[in-house]
């Protein structure tokens, strides 16, 4: 089975929720942060925990650095931490904090010089969050399109030191419809590097088909705060 990264998306020291990436759809989770990480812990196939700062996202600058420097502190998993990383000390900051890796998304896309130095500073440890309303590349908490396809970037960063690409298909996001697995699919088949999935997963059977798409791991958000996501899961 693909791995599994459980999403602690944050607004405000809270867990939450949007749907499609629109900050007005905001849904506070039943679990605090802490008690997701704790929650998270117990599972054997949680490989990694994944935490995004969603107003850093926004305001193109970390907004949530302190309190997620305190979550790290409370996993026994490896963290992952995205939205606002727009510099190098940003990503030192998180590293140094005991992160294990850094997610870019708008700069990384905007500034190809400044991504491949990163990768070089960190190999393996950057992953790029290719966030696209279907094939197409946004930026900025998802609010501007760039006017480029998730190909086109596969293709100009596939000599690139990178972890792996991070793809959410924005239209799938917090729906609970399942993810995109035909763009997906042939994502896997355009780039070099590991394919996350993320948006709409919401099962083991999804996490399956995933995995015959090629996939290497699968983030859950809103599914994850369900207790039937975790039936089966060990």
């Amino acid at each position: 089975m693909i791995e599994l990264w459980p999403a602690i998306d944050l607004i405000n020291n809270q867990s939450v929720r949007l749907t499609e990436g629109d900050y007005d759809t905001k849904e506070l989770m039943p679990r605090t942060p802490q008690e997701a990480i704790v929650f998270y812990n117990q599972f054997e196939q949680v490989k990694r925990i994944h935490i995004v700062d969603l107003m850093g996202a926004l305001h193109q600058k970390p907004a949530e650095e302190a309190f997620i420097k305190e979550l790290i502190q409370v996993s026994e998993h490896p963290i992952e931490i995205g939205g606002g990383i727009r510099s190098k000390d940003t990503i030192d900051y998180y590293i140094e904090s005991g992160a294990s890796y850094v997610i870019v998304g708008t700069r990384g896309l905007q500034d190809f010089n400044w991504l491949t130095k990163m990768t070089l500073l960190y190999p393996g440890k950057i992953y790029l969050g290719l966030d696209a309303k279907k094939d197409q590349v946004a930026v900025n908490g998802w609010t501007e399109s760039v006017g480029r396809t998730i190909f086109d970037v596969a293709e100009e960063t596939a000599s690139l030191a990178l972890g792996g690409i991070i793809y959410t298909d924005i239209s799938k996001d917090g729906k609970m419809q399942g993810p995109n697995f035909e763009l997906t699919k042939e994502l896997v088949s355009s780039t070099p590097h590991p394919v996350t999935a993320s948006g709409g997963i919401r099962s083991l059977d999804d996490m399956k088909q995933l995995e015959e798409a090629g996939v290497s791991a699968a983030i859950v958000g809103k599914a994850a705060n369900t207790d039937a996501f975790w039936e089966g899961i060990k």
